[in-house]
């Protein structure tokens, strides 16, 4: 169990949970879902069209656009380990009907699976995936769970869900850039209105701990430089393909998103001087000892971490994942 605080500072902050539900949560009869932006088979008379030119497009999109955007989806499909994760976070509780963050976990959680849901279908129609391989990954990667380094702290779950959000944001609006070039309209607007929803995520996320920083700062501050000493690990860090190794899929899959300016080391330190800045972080003078030890290596550390990774070399060599055939795509 944690200290009392952080479960008295949930507490408090649960009165507020109906406002962030309606301020960052889009209600789900507004809201798009995947046959929006997929080839409607209920419309018979162009659904075998926009198939075949669905199918037509896909043919131009080089081999690591695949990588990346398989990827992409299978951590967006493994949201059942996300959900059980944060379900367990102190002061989200499921008994007696739940409470006010048990319920932001399940409208959030409503939201993001439509993102697997039509990344999927895509996948599914363009012909060009071992879909096989591609739900084997998905259930290893599920079965395999993950270990972010939060334990049930609040406070450190939403400091990786506030970078995550934010990561899974600017991959989506890359792929989506990319995708526009290759003249793949269809792909660019679906990753384009994932991205949002992403933000708008970020949004919650990291109001949820500067609304922390607030009643609690020097724990917050300790727990939010906790996180940077351990690194923020991508949700997808044991990626493995069939007859795999726990994580030997996710370095050539980070590989191919560095080689495509899809996610890189820069953005990581980028992320990091973004969240610096939306909390204030150089702000907070009253704090404990060990707080401003925290604040003092976290304001230091995207320095540091853009000298190392100025020394960072990505290989050329192009990884053949079971997901993709090489002779189909290039």
């Amino acid at each position: 169990m944690l200290d009392n605080v952080r479960l008295e500072v949930m507490q408090f902050l649960e009165k507020k949970v109906d406002g962030f539900i309606e301020k960052f949560i889009i209600p789900t009869e507004k809201v798009w879902q995947p046959t929006d932006l997929l080839p409607n088979p209920h419309e018979e008379e162009v659904f075998f069209e926009e198939v075949k030119e669905l199918r037509a497009l896909a043919k131009e999109l080089p081999y690591d656009f695949w990588v990346v955007l398989v990827g992409d989806t299978i951590t967006e499909e493994a949201l059942p380990t996300y959900e059980s994760w944060l379900m367990d976070v102190e002061g989200i509780s499921q008994q007696n009907g739940g409470n006010g963050w048990s319920k932001w976990v399940r409208f959030w959680t409503g939201e993001e699976n439509r993102h697997g849901d039509v990344l999927n279908k895509y996948l599914y129609l363009s012909g060009r995936i071992n879909m096989k391989e591609v739900e084997r990954t998905t259930q290893y990667l599920i079965n395999d769970g993950f270990d972010i380094g939060t334990d049930q702290d609040p406070y450190k779950n939403f400091v990786y869900t506030s970078f995550q959000e934010l990561a899974t944001n600017i991959s989506h609006s890359r792929v989506a850039r990319l995708a526009k070039d290759y003249s793949n309209k269809l792909l660019a607007k679906m990753c384009r209105i994932i991205a949002s929803d992403e933000m708008r995520h970020y949004n919650a996320y990291s109001e949820f701990v500067k609304q922390i920083f607030e009643v609690d700062p020097s724990q917050m501050m300790i727990a939010f430089g906790d996180m940077m000493k351990k690194k923020i690990v991508m949700p997808a860090h044991f990626l493995r393909e069939s007859q795999g190794v726990i994580g030997d899929a996710f370095e050539e899959f980070s590989n191919a998103a560095q080689r495509l300016g899809v996610y890189t080391s820069q953005d990581y330190i980028d992320i990091m001087k973004r969240l610096i800045d939306k909390w204030q972080i150089d702000s907070y003078n009253q704090l404990t000892d060990e707080a401003a030890r925290a604040r003092d290596f976290i304001m230091n550390l995207p320095a540091r971490l853009q000298r190392i990774s100025e020394r960072l070399t990505i290989p050329e060599k192009i990884f053949e994942f079971k997901w993709v055939q090489p002779a189909l795509v290039r």
